[in-house]
Order: structure tokens, then sequence, then C-alpha cells
């Protein structure tokens, strides 16, 4: 029995029309997204053109970073038609866990504290992918608890504790600021995850696969697809880069309490949905969800200096995601006529 090949975008093409069209469409999205953020940043420059000096760019640079990072797991998670709410929390306990490895051990090397502030997130992700791989429970319903239990682990572990830049090396705090040729050095560590994850989905066969699972799960099983493994591996990936994303907080702000990255697993879900990532699974791309990243980051400084209260800053950041959701569904409807139509005439 033949294998039906499954395109990037996680849709099974009837031919190379059909797979031609789903491309078509995701990179119209993708571009639709950088349209609006240079069509935002010119309305803000016209109006305040201190908007667009260095330092400004810098600080949004560094603003969208962490997450950027947080981003593009979320949207690993998203493709195979889940979600994790918890990588928040595991940023919160990473960045403290990055803290007090400092305090206790004043000359570890700033390589072994990033490794072990992912290790700690990948192991975070670990819990999550395996209670929802293994026991079959909603995404929703675990990462909703492990987002209070890691968070009240933070919690118990500060105990009202704060960690200060003067309990961190200096030359770690360097990497919060550090520049290459005038780019943040942190903007360069999320463009490198971003690309590695973007070619993982494209190239491998495994990135591919997570596609098919969010298109259809059980299609997928029959398939041969080892859905729970796959699912697993998802889960992993985001708890490492919200691990790694902590990692970063910490370098960045250099104060960590228990509060680190609270609340913040809404914005990483608004920004892959409004990156264009389907909430539904199957289809989008980590660089979709980076620009939404970037886009909200522009749209909470850009906002303020257009003179919009901060309702309405949410209430924009609302609208947006209800017209992702709403011009993914159309996209949807659209794709699907086209590939019925396609099949029809290949009868």
């Amino acid at each position: 029995m033949r294998r039906r090949a499954v395109g990037p975008e996680g849709r099974a093409p009837t031919g190379e029309s059909g797979a031609g069209l789903v491309h078509r469409l995701f990179v119209v999205r993708e571009l639709g997204i950088l349209l609006a953020l240079v069509l935002l940043v010119g309305v803000t420059f016209a109006v305040n053109q201190r908007f667009l000096s260095a330092q400004n760019v810098k600080d949004l640079l560094l603003g969208s970073t962490i997450l950027a990072i947080l981003a593009v797991g979320q949207a690993v998670v998203i493709i195979t038609r889940n979600v994790d709410l918890s990588v928040g929390s595991i940023l919160g306990l990473s960045a403290f866990a990055t803290g007090v490895l400092f305090v206790d051990n004043p000359g570890v090397p700033i390589p072994v504290a990033i490794l072990v502030g992912t290790a700690l997130g990948a192991a975070c992700g670990a819990v999550n992918g395996g209670l929802i791989a293994a026991a079959r429970v909603p995404a929703l319903v675990v990462t909703l608890g492990t987002l209070y239990v890691f968070r009240g682990l933070d919690h118990t572990w500060a105990t009202g504790r704060q960690i200060n830049a003067a309990d961190m090396p200096p030359a770690f705090l360097r990497l919060g600021t550090a520049t290459v040729a005038g780019v943040p050095v942190l903007a360069l560590v999320a463009v490198a995850v971003l690309v590695a994850a973007g070619y993982l989905l494209k190239h491998y066969r495994s990135g591919r696969e997570l596609y098919a699972i969010g298109s259809d799960p059980d299609a997928a099983r029959l398939s041969g697809i080892a859905v729970g493994r796959r699912v697993f591996v998802a889960f992993l990936a985001s708890g490492a880069l919200a691990g790694l994303a902590g990692v970063l907080y910490a370098a960045r702000f250099g104060t960590v309490d228990a509060n680190a990255g609270l609340g913040l697993e809404l914005n990483v879900v608004a920004a892959v949905v409004v990156g264009g990532v389907a909430i539904f699974g199957g289809s989008g791309s980590v660089y979709g969800a980076a620009l939404g990243a970037v886009l909200l980051t522009t749209i909470g400084s850009a906002l303020p200096v257009l003179g919009v209260t901060p309702f309405w800053q949410r209430a924009a950041v609302g609208a947006l995601i209800l017209a992702a959701i709403g011009l993914d569904r159309a996209l949807a409807v659209r794709m699907a006529r086209r590939l019925r139509g396609g099949t029809t005439r290949g009868t």
C-alpha cells in the first residue's frame, strides 16, 4: 500500500497544482503579516521619527526575541493540533534556576548555565508530552494543570527571594545587551533557532509528519506514523525552547523572581495564531509565528506613540487574533474547494 505524500504544510496534495496552491496561500499569509508590520512601522515613524532610532530598533529586537523563541516552540506544538499553556511557567522556572545556579556556583561557565536551563525546560516539556502521548489526555487540560504546577514549584523554590544583577556574572549579563554589527546577540540566537526549526520541519520526514498529525491524527496513525512519539517530541522541543528563553530572560533583565514570565503564554499563543499557524493544526510555519511575535511586540511599542490607550491596544490584539482565525478558515475552505476541483478533473 503506497503512502500518500504529505507536503510541508501538512495537506496531502492531489497533484502539483494542489501543492502549489497550498504553498502560495501560506506565502501570501506571511507576506500579509510582513506588510502589516511595515505599514505599522511606517505610520508610527511618520508620527514620531525617533521610533526608528538605533536604540529603539534595538529595543524592539530585544523585546521580540524571547517571544519569538517561545512562538517557534508553540508553533511546533500547535501544528500537531495541540497547545502548550505552560511555556510561561517553564520560562519562569528556568530563569530562576539559572539565577540560583550562578548564586550557588559563582564560577560556573555560561554555556553550562545555558544547557542547564534548557535541559530543565526540556524536562518540563517531557512531563507534558508524556502525559499527553501516553495517557492521551487533552493537551489543553494537561498544560493548564502544569502551568500551575510549574509556577507553584517556582514560588516554593523562590520563597519570596529575588535574584538581582549583582548576583550574576557580568559576562552573562552582557549577553543580554551585546550586539554584533548593531544586531543584538539575543536576536541572532532567535534567528538561529528559527532557521533550524524551519529547516527541520520542511526537509525532514519527522518534521513533515507533524503536519500530517495535525491534519488528521487518526489517518496519520493508520498510515504508520508514530503519533504519540511525535507529539512527545513536539512538547519536548517546546519545553526546551521555553527553558532557553528563560535563560535569555535572566540575561536580558538581570532581575529574576517567581513571577518571571507570568501570563506570557497567552501572548505566545496570540503570536502563533496571528502568524498564520492554524489553531486546529496541520498548517502554518515557524517563520509566520516569529513574524507574529515581532508584530505583536511592535504593536505594543507603536500604539502608545500613536496615542492609543492600553484598552484599545489589547482590543487591537484581540481583533488581530479573530481576523487571523477567520482568514485561516476562509483560506482552508478555498483550498479544499480547489483541491476537490483538481481531484475531479484528475479522475
